[in-house]
């Protein structure tokens, strides 16, 4: 994104030339009026704009909860203004005249984290939903097996028999579909227990 038609028609040929797919828009307004969620992408703004510039570009972007990366470019060479990009969420930042490569490698290494991030969201969401197919009773058991508890504590803990951890235990297993006990230690590592049964 850039005010000025040579600039973005050049960035547009630039990566068009390696195969990624691009639109371009004049200003922030326009962009964020067309926006749409189209996959793993990254985002190329000019610093100074006229209308909203790249910093409050940003800020818009983060209070409409739209998470991309950000390239920032600028001709000024103001280290202030790198300073305040980074702290509000660009990826990087470059200044004016850049070389091709420099640019290049900057939006794949964007587009990299643009990817990662969102393979990241995707397993999260999908571990919520299969923690959400256990019981309390069951989040109960699954909670205690992974702080590595026997399932004769886990029956003295809650106040029920061996054998009916185990078969909660066993439920646990199936709806998390975990082979072992290091795959429910895994499923809790990654960050899949933050809802479900508590303490009781």
């Amino acid at each position: 994104m850039d005010d000025d038609a040579a600039v973005r028609e050049s960035l547009v040929w630039l990566l068009g030339s390696v195969g990624l797919r691009t639109v371009a828009f004049d200003s922030a307004g326009a962009f964020l009026d067309a926006y749409q969620d189209a996959g793993v992408s990254c985002l190329v703004s000019d610093v100074r704009m006229p209308g909203m510039s790249g910093l409050e570009l940003q800020k818009a972007l983060t209070a409409r909860q739209i998470e991309m990366p950000i390239i920032l470019m600028t001709a000024f060479g103001d280290v202030s203004t790198a300073v305040k990009a980074m702290k509000a969420g660009a990826v990087d930042f470059i200044e004016k005249p850049f070389s091709n490569q420099d640019m290049l490698d900057l939006i794949n290494a964007a587009l990299l984290a643009d990817a990662a991030r969102r393979q990241s969201t995707a397993a999260a969401e999908e571990g919520a939903q299969m923690l959400a197919r256990l019981t309390p009773q069951e989040h109960r058991v699954f909670e205690r097996v992974v702080a590595g508890k026997s399932n004769r504590e886990i029956g003295a803990e809650m106040d029920i028999s061996v054998k009916t951890v185990e078969v909660h235990r066993a439920r646990v297993m199936r709806k998390l579909e975990a082979g072992s006990v290091a795959d429910l230690v895994r499923f809790h590592l990654n960050g899949s227990t933050e809802e479900g049964g508590g303490n009781g």
